[in-house]
């Protein structure tokens, strides 16, 4: 017998477990589709790789060896386990427990990775879920070696390769205390906007310009950013505690505690959230399953 698993074809164990049952060539072959000389060709196959009859002729049909006895449970396990491996894995998330790692801004955590929590504890409350901050310079070879499963980033920073979602479009608003001296009416006037003092959110930190001095600068006009913070988390505390004003993307200022949001004086140019992954995943039931629940939950929050 060669012992060399790269040499034994798997179809002849199921011609093998079909023989064991029928007890016939004929009607093992009629189970397995072929022709009497194919199934009388396999066990001349099987015979030789297992160095044994196998089979011996009886008064009717085949009797198995000793040898053909002994192989019949493992087979026919093995055939079951074959199966098993080739059909899609059912994913039940009320029982499923898995680690799911997330790659996001600090923007994203408040606005998508909270809401999305909320929604998978009463869902799947066995998965657990791991944060840590996008790391740019890293992130495609994170997702390559499966450190991370989704990144949560903004359509034009999405790497070429990967799969991608939209989750929504952002747009950017001002807020300030609610018992601020400019706080009335609806919107800031131009002049008024620029005067006041801005507090700035700067993911890496020291910046005093974004995206709403390039607006300003479209027109000709600045504004005076006074303060530079790397994380909006702090950014409420700040605003309640000043007169400054700062312009944040709208999902942040949804329940602003003490604090009233308008809409600034100038075009500022918004966002798209988007979810990537890599193609590791993109098939696999429970991350399908994973991905709609957040998709579905962000479009709730529209």
């Amino acid at each position: 017998m060669n012992p060399d698993i790269r040499h034994l074809d798997f179809n002849l164990l199921k011609a093998l477990d079909a023989l064991l049952d029928e007890r016939s060539v004929t009607r093992a072959a009629e189970r397995l589709n072929l022709t009497q000389p194919a199934v009388s060709g396999m066990l001349t196959r099987l015979r030789e790789s297992f160095d044994d009859q196998l089979f011996v002729r009886a008064q009717r049909g085949i009797v198995p060896t000793l040898r053909a006895q002994q192989l019949a449970v493992p087979v026919k396990q093995l055939l079951s386990d074959i199966e098993h491996i080739l059909q899609p894995q059912a994913f039940d998330p009320v029982t499923a427990s898995m680690t799911l790692t997330i790659a996001s801004t600090d923007y994203a955590l408040r606005a998508v990775v909270v809401p999305f929590l909320s929604e998978l504890r009463v869902q799947a409350p066995n998965i657990r879920v791991a944060v840590q901050p996008v790391d740019n310079q890293h992130l495609l070879s994170q997702l390559d070696r499966g450190d991370v499963d989704w990144a949560l980033v903004t359509s034009e920073s999405t790497a070429a390769g990967l799969h991608a979602a939209k989750l929504f479009d952002e747009r950017y608003v001002c807020v300030m205390r609610a018992d601020h001296p400019d706080a009335v009416g609806e919107t800031l006037a131009l002049d008024r906007f620029c005067a006041l003092d801005h507090v700035l959110v700067s993911s890496s930190g020291g910046a005093f310009q974004g995206v709403t001095d390039q607006a300003l600068a479209r027109i000709g006009r600045s504004r005076r950013v006074t303060v530079s913070v790397t994380s909006f988390l702090v950014l409420p505390e700040i605003l309640m505690a000043s007169d400054l004003i700062a312009v944040v993307p709208r999902r942040l200022a949804t329940k602003p505690n003490g604090l009233i949001m308008l809409e600034p004086p100038v075009d500022i140019p918004g966002f798209s959230k988007t979810v990537a992954w890599h193609e590791r995943t993109h098939h696999d039931p429970g991350h399908k399953w994973l991905r709609s629940l957040l998709i579905d939950t962000c479009k709730t929050l529209d």
